[in-house]
């Protein structure tokens, strides 16, 4: 099974200046940058509802965003509070764990799906 299609949730996130860690209970390893995963916020104000969209201006997010405290959101999502005050995204660990940005995930991600 591809590492990024695999059912699982992340045992620890860690915050930093500049990036996102998450350690899935599988024992992958995903390191995010901060600012890229601000600028994929999946919620209504950052992505068209209907037409899926984007409507976040990129220049609107500083250059140096990062994340202040984050919240997990049942067992299928994380909220995260970023230091533009912006915080009404929800990530779920799907989108999250497909968007690894791992060389592994990155290269499974490209590959042809079997028939």
């Amino acid at each position: 099974m591809p590492v990024n299609s695999a059912p699982t949730s992340p045992s620890s996130i860690q915050l930093s200046a500049s990036s996102v860690t998450i350690q899935w209970n599988d024992g992958h390893r995903s390191v995010y940058s901060a600012r890229q995963l601000r600028l994929r916020c999946p919620c209504a104000q950052c992505i068209d509802e209907w037409t899926g969209r984007l409507r976040l201006d990129p220049a609107s997010v500083p250059a140096d965003v990062y994340p202040v405290d984050q919240m997990p959101i049942g067992s299928y999502a994380v909220q995260f509070l970023w230091s533009d005050a912006h915080y009404t995204g929800l990530y779920t660990h799907k989108f999250l764990r497909g968007s690894c940005p791992c060389e592994l995930c990155v290269v499974q991600s490209d590959a042809p799906s079997s028939p």
